[in-house]
Formats: C-alpha cells, structure tokens, sequence
C-alpha cells in the first residue's frame, strides 16, 4: 500500500468554531464533505473530544458509529437488531400455515424449559450464575413441533443458524436480503443470524450498528477507531467498504491511528502536538502526501518510518 496520490475532490464543508472541550484550545476546523477525513493524533490528544464531542454537537444529524455495547436484551442477535425477525417469522408464516408467533423464541414457539434462551441460568448464592446448554431443545430455543415447520426445507432453527454469507445465498426476498447483504458487505460474513449481541466484540458491535446504517445516503458517518481488532486483511475490506460509502455520495469522517487508514484517506486533520495538556491543538490539516513533508506532526513521522519499513 501506498500514499494515496489522487485525492477526491470535497463537495463542501462542515464547520467546528471555538470548540473548547476538555483539552481543546479553541478549536476551529472544517471538515470536507465527499470525501474520506482521517482524524489522527496520538492519545489524549482531543480526537474524540473534537468529533465525537463539539463536531457531532454542531451537526448532530451526523451517523455515529462507535464500539460501545448495543443496549439490548440478551436474547438480542443480528437479525433482530436489524429488524429482520418480523419478516422472517411472516416468511415462515406464510410457507407453512402456521401462526407467525410460533416462529419467535420469545414467545409461543419457545422451549418451555429454557424460555427460549437456549440455556438454563442458574443462580447461586456467593457466585457467578452457571449457564448451561439447555438439554431439552439442545440449545436451539424452540420447542421441537416448531422445527418440523420449513421453509425450503430449513427450519426456523436452522435458519437463525446460518452465518451472514450463507444467508445471502439462501433468501431471495426483498423484505430481507439488503440487509443481510449489509452484514456481508461491512465484514460480519461469518455471523450467524442468531448469535447472541452479548457475545460480539466491540468491533464486531461497531460493524454491526454500521450495518444498519448502510442504505443511507448523502449521509456523514462518522465511525471511531472502526480497525480496533481487526486483522489485516479485515483492515482491506473496511477500507474498500469506507471507499465505497464515499463513492455512493456520503462523508465519512474516521477516528483512526492504523497508518494503512490514514494513507488512504482524502484528507487528514491531525491533533497534537502531544497528549493531555500538551494537546488540543490542529498540527497539520492536508492530504496524506502533504503529512510526509510535515515537519510539525508526530504521525507525519510515524506515517514516513511506517512507508519506509514497508518498502523494506
């Protein structure tokens, strides 16, 4: 990988005037509009404070996507935060006859023993709840006369158990596939349909909340950190997929210190020169090939010993 060269044109700005939080020094920056901004600096240097905090305030239409949880239930799952279970429990519904509420492991469909969880949670006195496999439905959630219903030959069961790619393959309904394509396409290909919120990492959490916002456009994203445990190959397809929310007519403004990122972006508004008190100040606004000539920049720096150690 390389220094982007041909940066794209902005279509505009967005303007933070004064900002003043936390260790910022009255900060005043425009972020270009079409294209892909890196926000860098090292830490404490007031990223987030700048665009988690006073960018989003002066535009609070903007889509923020961080790593935090996903305040759901814990029978919550990737289809049901997408809002993909009503259609496909009406999918069932239709197919077999049967009444769409059988198709829910939070209602009449669910396994009597473990309430449709999957598993029993034991309390005990003094110490951490045991869970357990539940031994009635195999951990499958349904009570079993709701698997002998099927929709091209799967049942509801097997369906929930499919990962994202397979999905794809399997539906061709509209009332479900642009989302389920949308799992594929932000790098969640190998979630399963039903696995538990709970269980997913923060990236996992941040690519999923990305997912849900995908079919907007002429829309500003803006997403904090998005390469935080991801490997490298991941880090290509992030990249392809910010390229092309960016190309579809959108803004996308990235929180980010993974140098691949950030010689890739259109633009870079890099914070410093140093943490805490020591920071709060833009050092360096301009195209990733400008940040190599910037003497002022510890990621200019970093940026030129990274391209070096990659050139071997």
């Amino acid at each position: 990988a390389r220094v982007k060269e041909e940066v794209r044109p902005p279509t505009g700005e967005l303007t933070v005037e004064n900002a003043d939080l936390h260790n910022l020094k009255q900060v005043s920056v425009a972020v270009p509009t079409g294209v892909l901004t890196a926000v860098t600096g090292v830490a404490g240097s007031g990223k987030s404070s700048l665009i988690s905090g006073a960018f989003m305030e002066a535009h609070p239409d903007a889509v923020f996507v961080d790593q935090s949880a996903i305040a759901a239930s814990s029978r919550s799952t990737p289809v049901s935060y997408l809002g993909l279970m009503d259609p496909l429990r009406k999918l069932f519904a239709k197919e077999t006859g049967a009444n769409a509420s059988l198709f829910s492991f939070n209602s009449k469909g669910s396994c009597e023993e473990c309430q449709g969880r999957g598993v029993i949670i034991t309390e005990l006195a003094f110490m951490d709840p045991v869970t357990t496999h539940c031994g009635v439905c195999e951990g499958r959630r349904f009570k079993p006369e709701v698997l002998e219903h099927k929709l091209r030959g799967k049942s509801i069961a097997d369906v929930l158990e499919l990962p994202a790619d397979e999905a794809v393959e399997f539906f061709t309904e509209k009332a479900l596939l642009p989302k389920l394509r949308a799992l594929v396409d932000v790098g969640l290909g190998y979630l399963s349909l039903g696995q538990p919120l709970s269980s997913l990492s923060g990236g996992e959490l941040q690519r999923i909340k990305l997912a849900d916002q995908l079919h907007r456009t002429g829309t500003v994203y803006v997403l904090d950190e998005p390469t935080t445990g991801l490997h490298m190959s991941d880090v290509d397809t992030l990249l392809a997929l910010l390229d092309g929310l960016v190309e579809a007519g959108n803004t996308v403004v990235v929180i980010e210190h993974n140098l691949d990122v950030v010689q890739q972006a259109d633009w870079i508004i890099d914070l410093g020169p140093d943490g805490g008190r020591e920071g709060g100040e833009i050092v360096f606004t301009g195209t990733p090939k400008d940040l190599l000539a910037a003497d002022s920049s510890l990621t200019g720096e970093y940026l030129r010993r990274h391209l070096k150690a990659q050139a071997g």
